[in-house]
Formats: structure tokens, C-alpha cells, sequence
């Protein structure tokens, strides 16, 4: 995009891009160690656009998710991740791969802006509309990825992960070794660009429509590889429900 679109608001232009020196020569290795682990496979990659803005949108169900889209997606992605793993080490090594930390319990003006800059320079956007792990059958979304798509007008692919928990298993439970993990992507959801000003309604509205696209994607890819889901997480381990920023406070 052109450098005025940084510009608009909210304005990117002041906002440094999220490192990339680790994001793209770690992903063939990474690859390679997850293949040799799981039975990993990939449904649909041509679906994601070879270029230009993509906002991708996983269900949530384990704590491989993260890492599995990043790593097995054809374009190499900065995702949205909570704040609180960017500590120590591993927060360390988060940053330098270029993933974007989210404090998940206020507006995060900062993480939207980062996302934007990714997104205005043509680079690809990790996003989990669930918020949070669960049984991954996006029974309620929130607003981030709808918001991002209606300021940059990047399209939304919905990504539909099987196998990275098993039923019944911890949250921070791994897959057993051999297991089998389905990475579906789905058809693109394009969104009409909407001006400054959002209104909180807008992207109400905007997260209805995406709310469809990626549970029937969900639904389709459920029947198409014969996968289902875990189910929800045992008694006492479901997260906290954020209030993410643009669908609870209004977007910025």
C-alpha cells in the first residue's frame, strides 16, 4: 500500500514493523521438527491470497495453535498473542519472530496499530476471534478481526484446526506423538472497507458476517475430513472471557 495509507487513522506510519529476522528463516526447520512429531496436514493453502494484506482466523483449542498456524501457513505470519507470554526467554524470542502481544483486558491501541502496519505494508495478520482456548466451535467471536479488515481491507481467511487437543486433555496438554492435526484453510471473506469514522455498530455488523463465513468453513471442513473437535476444556481449566478492545469497549 501507499505510504499515505498509513496515514489514515489509525495511523501506522510512527509504528516500527514487528521484527522478521526470526520469522522467516525459522519456519523450514520448524516445519521439519513439527512433521516429525504429528501427522501434519495442510488443507487449502492456495486459499490464502500469495500477496497483498490477509487476516488469518483460526479456531482455538490447544496450545500448539499459535505456533502450528505461524510455522504451516504459505506466507509467514505475525499473530496476535497475549501479553503475558512476552516474558523472559520465550518473550523474547516471541518479539524477534514478530509476533504482536495483546493485553486482552483493555482497547490495545498499540497491538491494533501493529497489526495495521503489518497490514498496510502487504504482510499477513494472525488473529484468534475466540479470545481464548475452548472446545473451538466459535460459538462467540469477538471484534479484532472484522476491525482490522474494515480499516485495511485485507481479507479474512478462516482457518479450522483439528487435533492439536485431545478430548478430554489438560489445556496445556500437547497431541500425543503420531497423532494426526488437520490445518484447514477456507475461502477468503472480503469486507467493504469502512471510513473513518467506525462506529461500534460497523463492527458489530462486520463480525456478524464473519461470524457465518468461519462457522460454516468450520462446519464444511468438519464433514470434509471426517475431524471433530475435543469439546470443551476440563472443569476449571476455561480461561477468562477477555472483553477484547473493538467489540466490548468501541473501536478506535
Amino acid at each position: 500500500m501507499s505510504a499515505g495509507a498509513h496515514a489514515a487513522p489509525p495511523r501506522s506510519d510512527h509504528v516500527p514493523h514487528p521484527h522478521r529476522h526470526l520469522l522467516h528463516p525459522l519456519r523450514p526447520p520448524f516445519r521439519w521438527l513439527l512433521r516429525r512429531r504429528w501427522d501434519v496436514v495442510v488443507h487449502g493453502a492456495a486459499h490464502v491470497p500469495a500477496r497483498g494484506p490477509v487476516i488469518l482466523a483460526p479456531n482455538h483449542i490447544g496450545v500448539i495453535d499459535g505456533p502450528l498456524v505461524a510455522i504451516v501457513a504459505p506466507r509467514p505470519v505475525h499473530a496476535l498473542t497475549k501479553s503475558e507470554m512476552f516474558v523472559g526467554r520465550t518473550g523474547t524470542f516471541l518479539r524477534h519472530a514478530g509476533q504482536i502481544p495483546l493485553d486482552r483486558w483493555r482497547t490495545d491501541v498499540a497491538a491494533v496499530r501493529s497489526c495495521l502496519r503489518v497490514l498496510r505494508d502487504g504482510g499477513v495478520v494472525g488473529v484468534f476471534p475466540e479470545g481464548r482456548r475452548g472446545d473451538g466451535e466459535l460459538t462467540r467471536l469477538h471484534g479484532g478481526a472484522a476491525y482490522l479488515a474494515l480499516v485495511a481491507g485485507a481479507p479474512i481467511v478462516p482457518v479450522a484446526l483439528f487435533g492439536t487437543r485431545q478430548p478430554g486433555a489438560d489445556a496445556d496438554a500437547l497431541p500425543p506423538r503420531g497423532a494426526r492435526i488437520d490445518v484447514a484453510f477456507g475461502e477468503p471473506l472480503g469486507l467493504v472497507p469502512q471510513p473513518w469514522p467506525r462506529r461500534r455498530a460497523d463492527v458489530v455488523a462486520a463480525t456478524g458476517v464473519v461470524h457465518d463465513h468461519l462457522r460454516r468453513h468450520l462446519d464444511a471442513a468438519r464433514v470434509a475430513l471426517g475431524q471433530e473437535l475435543p469439546g470443551p476444556l476440563p472443569p476449571g481449566q476455561t480461561e477468562p472471557d477477555p472483553a477484547l478492545g473493538v467489540t466490548e469497549q468501541g473501536a478506535p
